[in-house]
């Protein structure tokens, strides 16, 4: 079986980075959730301007459609997906592909750190607070793995590889192979 891996979290929890590791691991294509962003929203962001749901809809059912199409070998894409409605929205644009999401688990301050460290990134550390308030965690219904986001990224993928096994969702998006 093949399907969708979401790497979601707050901004500066290293979606992108572990992603692309995952996606290496798995060989699978990579999407950057942040280019399926309409140009007024990375605006409205950078000019610290939380997104409000009506923003993202339209965003999330592109992430969703790129999980539907997502090809014989699996996608692996990175998305803040904060709240549970959002999954669900891309789960149902989805269609028939399984999508799993993965939750690299960091405190604020450490994302804090993270965030004012960064550059030329559109993200603003201002937007932290309202994205951490907007977070709900993967409920236990919810096809999804949590991750120790403080572990280097070789750790972080090898513990998602890890749990995929033992939940039996290694098939999920092909083989696995260890980084």
């Amino acid at each position: 079986m093949k399907g969708a891996l979401i790497v979601m979290g707050p901004s500066g929890c290293g979606k992108s980075t572990l992603a692309q590791s995952l996606a290496g691991a798995l060989g699978c294509r990579f999407v950057e959730g942040d280019a399926l962003h309409a140009p007024g929203n990375v605006a409205k962001m950078s000019a610290g301007i939380a997104l409000d749901d009506a923003d993202r809809e339209p965003f999330l059912e592109r992430v969703g459609e790129v999980c539907a199409s997502q090809g014989p070998a699996g996608v692996v894409v990175s998305c803040s997906a904060l709240k549970r409605r959002y999954r669900d929205l891309i789960r149902s644009r989805a269609g028939q592909v399984p999508v799993m999401f993965v939750l690299p688990l960091l405190d604020r301050e450490t994302l804090m750190k993270r965030l004012t460290q960064r550059k030329h990134h559109f993200m603003p550390p201002a937007l932290l607070d309202s994205q951490l308030a907007a977070l709900e965690p993967p409920g236990p219904d919810e096809r999804a793995i949590l991750v120790d986001g403080t572990a280097a990224t070789a750790d972080q993928t090898g513990q998602t590889l890890a749990a995929m096994a033992h939940t039996g969702l290694t098939g999920l998006l092909g083989p696995v192979s260890r980084v």
